[in-house]
């Protein structure tokens, strides 16, 4: 089984959502939607998009899409704002109810972004939002912090690769330790660690260099992991760019 993603870049056309400063929110969550989209797409996920240009759909549409594509999973980019500008700050990742894979994934994007600065607001419960009530599969919104907040938008400007590269980090990390029948996945490790602060020093310094790398831990080591290929040749061709990096490499399957 290949796994399906559907990722929507919230609003779009001539719904803007948030504005700062001549800045929309619709334009943010393309940019974020594509990035994270390329990287999943590197890994062998099956990315779906609700929308890759300026275009406006209701949230309706969203979810139907969505549920029509058969999709494993259905991931909303949208950031966040404030009744008075610089009043908040920080990320949160919305959920129809705290139970299952989505929540787990949520958990771990949130944690993500936190590791690279951002304030963790938390994971919280919508039932009311549309596209987390009218989709079949698993879903998520994620609030990658608040447009009308200027520490945000610097977080979100200067650090965008690894905005990027931490939530599709989380996402094939959560995928990975998924309980499934599913064929051999094979990821190239970098590191196991006892320690933890160890296994996040190599995290960081990996997705500073632009890989998606993940950390797994099972009893009670950490184990810092880079992609989830289905075919060993992609594996392999990873593992090259890690060693050629300097890294210590293997390839594990899962």
């Amino acid at each position: 089984m290949a796994y399906k993603i559907v990722l929507d870049a919230g609003h779009g056309g001539g719904d803007p959502g948030a504005v700062y400063q001549g800045r929309q929110e619709k334009d943010d969550t393309l940019r974020l939607t594509m990035a994270v989209g390329e990287i999943l797409e590197r890994n062998g996920i099956d990315v779906v998009y609700t929308r890759t240009e300026d275009i406006y759909q209701t949230p309706f549409e969203k979810a139907k899409l969505a549920n029509e594509s058969g999709a494993d999973y259905f991931i909303s980019f949208h950031r966040n704002s404030s009744p008075r500008d610089n009043q908040y700050q920080g990320v949160e990742v919305l959920v129809y109810d705290r139970s299952g894979i989505k929540y787990k994934m949520a958990e771990n994007i949130l944690g993500a972004l936190g590791e690279i600065g951002f304030r963790e607001i938390g994971v919280k419960e919508r039932p009311g939002l549309v596209v987390l009530r009218r989709t079949k599969m698993p879903a998520l919104l994620v609030e990658a912090g608040f447009l009308n907040t200027d520490s945000d938008n610097e977080l979100f400007d200067q650090q965008f690769d690894d905005t990027a590269d931490a939530i599709a980090g989380a996402i094939l990390g959560t995928l990975t330790g998924e309980t499934i029948e599913d064929p051999l996945y094979y990821r190239v490790q970098t590191g196991i660690f006892r320690n933890r602060e160890n296994a996040d020093r190599m995290l960081y310094q990996l997705m500073e260099q632009g890989y998606p790398s993940f950390i797994l831990e099972e009893n009670g080591l950490y184990k810092v992991q880079t992609g989830a290929f289905q075919q060993i040749g992609n594996a392999v061709d990873m593992e090259q760019r890690l060693r050629d990096a300097g890294y210590s490499t293997i390839i594990v399957t899962k």
